[in-house]
């Protein structure tokens, strides 16, 4: 009897990898090589709001909230159901692991998902990230775009204007994969930042 139900489950478990192969295989190829976006999936919660929080309250740094609309290849037209993953360093710059959170996650514990409502929204919660420690990179959050039936891939970084690392020099590398990533932030009465930055799919990223 244990015999049957271990070759049960090991032919379920190999199904389940055909299949899933099989929709990678059938997806969009576009955005060329997205190095370490794998990380992507460690982690990936059953389901998904259009809003999510990364840090608690107790995380050290200024808190703030970053909204917009994705649109589809028009720029126009909202798009629902688009999945948005998106992490950053810490207040010192680090990608550090959280306490719950296994050490070997490279995108570090302020990363998470958001799957966009039927109005093509999101919105994630967090703290202002800090630039990488000895070194004059711009804060930046990293962005990954999952459309259905299309590969994961990168789009620009969200970059604030007001960094003063943000030079004219790194605003000529951007790419502007997914519209421009540089947003301009204001804080409320409560000290929070606010940013917003709508997404085109597509715009920019080779082979879609």
């Amino acid at each position: 009897m244990k015999k049957l139900l271990t070759a049960y489950f090991l032919s379920v478990l190999l199904v389940g990898q055909a299949c899933s192969q099989s929709k990678e295989n059938n997806s969009r190829k576009v955005g060329g090589v997205c190095d370490g976006c794998e990380a992507m999936f460690e982690g990936v919660p059953a389901s998904m709001s259009w809003e999510t929080k990364l840090a608690t309250i107790e995380e050290p740094g200024d808190p703030m909230i970053i909204n917009g609309t994705i649109y589809q290849r028009d720029g126009k037209t909202v798009a629902p159901d688009v999945i948005l993953y998106v992490y950053h360093t810490d207040n010192k710059g680090l990608y550090s692991p959280g306490p719950k959170q296994n050490a070997g996650t490279r995108h570090g514990h302020l990363r998470g998902w958001m799957k966009t409502d039927s109005q093509g929204r999101y919105q994630f919660r967090t703290i202002r990230p800090a630039s990488y420690p000895n070194r004059k990179a711009p804060q930046h959050i990293h962005p990954l775009i999952k459309e259905p039936m299309t590969s994961l891939y990168w789009i620009d970084e969200y970059l604030f204007d007001d960094d003063p690392f943000l030079t004219n020099e790194e605003r000529m590398k951007q790419q502007k994969r997914g519209g421009s990533g540089i947003i301009h932030l204001t804080k409320n009465e409560k000290g929070v930042w606010i940013g917003r930055r709508d997404i085109v799919l597509g715009m920019n990223v080779p082979d879609y």
